[in-house]
């Protein structure tokens, strides 16, 4: 038993032992903490740190040390950045894509309140014309989805704490961008692989034609008064407007995509702290177009468009929708033989 007296009293010591050494490491760390914090007030107080601590001087001035780690600026002491763009980011980008979603709300719904949806000067045929390939209804809302799950996730990380703290707390915001995080990243891929894949698929429906011009001077034929009333202007398969979104969607869909790669996956590209500030606000600019241009879409085509909504569910359009809404396209499938027509 002597040997198991022995062999307890060897763990305690050790256990103690390693407890003061932890606890005396504790107190050192608390002491060097409180001695920079001293350093740092007492910098402040003569209103030149330059003088009292060179080394910050170094620091700042970006004199770099030795690293095994391959990574940019891992041999610099701190990640220094260009504090302009966290303004930008809190004082101009936050507010704008707040007021690009609900702004643009606000507008469609008292547009529509006053204007009304475009109806269908002939009623419906109830003939049934494709216009989409199953493919592209898949991509389309493949893509819809999470640009949707996107725009609002997108919104609590980029906006919450500057836009929504004052009215539902920082605990709350807290709460809400630690579940939309998650979210935002997962979503991300879908809407880039199907956003692209709709790119490359779409873009021979998008090319401008000699009558885009009279199409956005007619407003589309939307508007139910005044001189606009009952005008319905050429458009091809592709309207103006549509064309006007797709490559808004094209050029700022590849901004969004490219900037949010950069920041999903950097331990792949090692950006810069500045760098991925710079990610940051492209990223934030480019979806307030977006946002602005998925709120138009959605209304043109639930609200506004009598019938629209059929294209992107089924694939097929009333032929009475097809010949109002895009006569050009339909005079040519009609001219080619091309035309297919939904089986009853």
């Amino acid at each position: 038993m002597r040997w198991l007296r022995v062999t307890l009293a060897m763990l305690l010591l050790s256990f103690g032992t390693a407890y003061a050494a932890d606890n005396a490491d504790e107190q050192a760390g608390k002491a060097l903490m409180a001695a920079q914090a001293a350093e740092l007030q007492a910098a402040e107080g003569q209103g030149n740190s330059d003088e009292l601590n060179p080394l910050w001087v170094s620091v700042k001035e970006g004199v770099e040390g030795r690293s095994s780690s391959q990574s940019p600026g891992a041999t610099s002491l701190i990640n220094s950045y260009d504090p302009k763009w966290l303004h930008t980011r809190s004082e101009v980008t936050a507010p704008i894509l707040s007021l690009a979603l609900f702004g643009v709300i606000v507008i469609f719904a008292l547009f529509v309140l006053v204007n009304g949806p475009s109806k269908l000067a002939a009623g419906f045929s109830n003939t049934m014309v494709k216009r989409w390939p199953k493919a592209d209804v898949i991509i389309h809302w493949v893509m819809a989805i999470p640009c949707l799950l996107l725009i609002i996730t997108g919104l609590m990380l980029l906006a919450g704490r500057f836009v929504f703290a004052d009215w539902i707390g920082p605990e709350a915001v807290a709460a809400m961008a630690a579940m939309a995080k998650p979210i935002h990243d997962y979503m991300a891929l879908p809407f880039a692989v199907a956003g692209i894949l709709a790119m490359i698929r779409w873009m021979k429906h998008n090319w401008p034609a000699s009558y885009d011009l009279k199409w956005f001077a007619s407003v589309g034929g939307y508007i139910n008064f005044g001189p606009f009333k009952g005008k319905h202007p050429d458009a091809g398969f592709s309207n103006a407007g549509e064309k006007l979104w797709f490559w808004s969607f094209t050029i700022f869909g590849l901004v969004v995509i490219g900037s949010g790669l950069l920041m999903l996956f950097p331990t792949i590209f090692e950006p810069s702290r500045t760098t991925s500030l710079i990610a940051i606000t492209l990223h934030g600019a480019a979806a307030i177009v977006l946002t602005g241009f998925t709120v138009v879409h959605i209304f043109m085509a639930t609200v506004l468009s009598e019938g629209g909504m059929e294209c992107m569910v089924s694939g097929y359009c009333d032929e009475n929708w097809a010949k109002q809404h895009h006569n050009v396209w339909y005079d040519e499938i009609k001219a080619e033989g091309s035309i297919e027509y939904k089986a009853t």
